[in-house]
């Protein structure tokens, strides 16, 4: 999104007041689109100069010309795939496999040392019990995700289902879990909703999400930004795939001594059954 790129590429050179400006557009671009220079400034506590400055340092001409940014953002932000499926394509094999090694070269390359530390630590940390909330187009990865982990520790879950299923099983998460919601543009109400609830409760929480002005990033303690571009009408999740890969290594290799006895005995177990197969008859 061009408005959360130029302030990540301009962050260092603001001040307190414009990065107060800065932060307020990124956690609600919604009223910033549709809102006033007064109502950035009251959401920001800052004078409306501030707004102004910041608005030119960021390359605009004004506050209107920021705002219409804004509002290209979030309608590209909301493009179905029914609209999507309409734009011209080559169609090539090669065009697609640039569009996903582009998608996983920018997803990890954009991975903050700090933010995956921290969400690594809390994943290693066996008495924080983990919980993954996912929008249904990333939801074969995010159950992948969870059978991996699961794998390497206990206390892993997947919510997800009905409202009474949802509500109940965020109700009752651990205050000391840790959350992780993937979810990309054009979000699932029912994913926001249940990330406030958690939030609410004060439950930490890891936003894997497509910009820095998605609600889940505003919401999250730790966000992971994901290249989701195709050359067709459908989002792509092999960079939301490549991270979480990424993640559930590092908690391999937190976790080895543990995770390596863990795994033990779910492979025998899986012997003892004969459980897999190579195919060839027995």
């Amino acid at each position: 999104m061009e408005v959360a790129e130029r302030i990540r590429s301009r962050g260092s050179s603001l001040t307190s007041a414009e990065r107060r400006v800065a932060e307020a557009i990124l956690a609600a671009p919604q009223e910033v689109g549709f809102g006033t220079v007064a109502d950035l400034a009251r959401a920001a506590d800052v004078g409306a100069a501030s707004v102004v400055r910041l608005a030119t340092k960021l390359g605009f001409e004004g506050y209107s010309d920021l705002q219409d940014c804004v509002q290209r953002d979030l309608t590209q932000q909301l493009r179905p795939a029914a609209e999507r499926i309409h734009d011209p394509v080559s169609g090539s094999r090669s065009d697609h496999t640039e569009a996903e090694l582009s998608n996983v070269h920018t997803t990890l390359d954009a991975v903050d040392d700090h933010s995956i530390g921290q969400l690594v630590g809390r994943l290693s940390d066996l008495d924080r019990p983990v919980a993954i909330i996912s929008g249904e187009a990333s939801a074969g990865v995010a159950q992948q995700f969870a059978a991996q982990v699961s794998q390497l520790r206990p206390d892993v879950s997947l919510i997800g289902g009905s409202d009474v299923a949802v509500r109940r099983d965020v109700a009752v998460l651990d205050e000391a879990a840790s959350v992780i919601v993937i979810d990309l543009r054009r979000y699932e109400r029912w994913v926001l909703d249940a990330h406030r609830i958690v939030r609410g409760r004060g439950i930490w929480s890891a936003g894997l999400t497509d910009s820095v002005l998605s609600p889940i990033a505003a919401d999250a303690d730790v966000t992971f930004m994901i290249r989701a571009g195709s050359i067709g009408p459908f989002d792509s999740h092999v960079g939301t795939l490549a991270l979480l890969n990424l993640v559930a290594l590092d908690v391999a290799t937190a976790l080895r001594q543990s995770a390596t006895e863990r795994l033990d005995v779910v492979e025998a177990a899986w012997s003892r059954h004969g459980s897999l197969t190579d195919g060839r008859p027995r």
